[in-house]
């Protein structure tokens, strides 16, 4: 039996996405074999992040100063900016380095069966970066959820107003997906936005 410091440590590791208590124990046990390096690394990384991770005022990021190093980059676009539900989602994205501009992270969705409301997510923070002006085009990367696309719509009927393009994500066949292997929302998706060949 490994001791109580061990079990708690298990179980605080089974806690975290993707690792359930097997998968913890293993990792357990490799740090342990590694304690003098790869756990005296560990224990410095996490005690850095507790120390320093700050939210970015502007955006919604995490980083360990604010603004995030996103709003103060030079070389983003200024003129565009993308809604993401989670700081996950900006993440993806900007890893992807296909979109150069600017985010805004609502902090969730919509879903009237968890109760989380509009004031709920920071929709009115995004209201007042766009009314500020500066922006051409917002982007919004919601989810391809009934939430996700619900949160979209709404934020895109609270934009209407203002001079700027709304643009969503496309949606539909993943590359390399087959047919008979994709639910029947993704097919629905991709059949209504089917486009001319050539």
């Amino acid at each position: 039996m490994a001791s109580q410091e061990i079990e708690t440590l298990t179980a605080a590791l089974s806690r975290l996405p993707g690792l359930g208590p097997r998968s913890a124990r293993r990792a357990v046990l490799w740090l342990i074999k590694r304690r003098t390096t790869s756990l005296v690394q560990l224990l410095e990384a996490l005690d850095a992040v507790r120390e320093g991770l700050v939210e970015c005022h502007t955006c919604g990021n995490v980083d360990t100063f604010d603004p995030c190093g996103i709003c103060t980059d030079p070389r983003r676009d200024q003129r565009s900016l993308c809604v993401v539900e989670d700081i996950s989602d900006l993440w993806a994205l900007d890893r992807a380095r296909l979109f150069t501009g600017r985010y805004h992270v609502l902090g969730g969705r919509l879903s009237a069966l968890e109760g989380i409301r509009p004031e709920d997510l920071a929709i009115a923070a995004l209201i007042e970066r766009v009314a500020a002006g500066g922006f051409d085009e917002v982007v919004l990367a919601m989810n391809a959820t009934l939430e996700g696309q619900t949160t979209a719509h709404y934020i895109a009927e609270r934009l209407e107003g203002y001079p700027l393009r709304i643009t969503q994500l496309a949606h539909g066949l993943p590359v390399g997906g087959e047919l008979d292997y994709l639910d029947e929302g993704t097919l629905a998706q991709a059949l209504r936005a089917r486009r001319p060949m050539g």
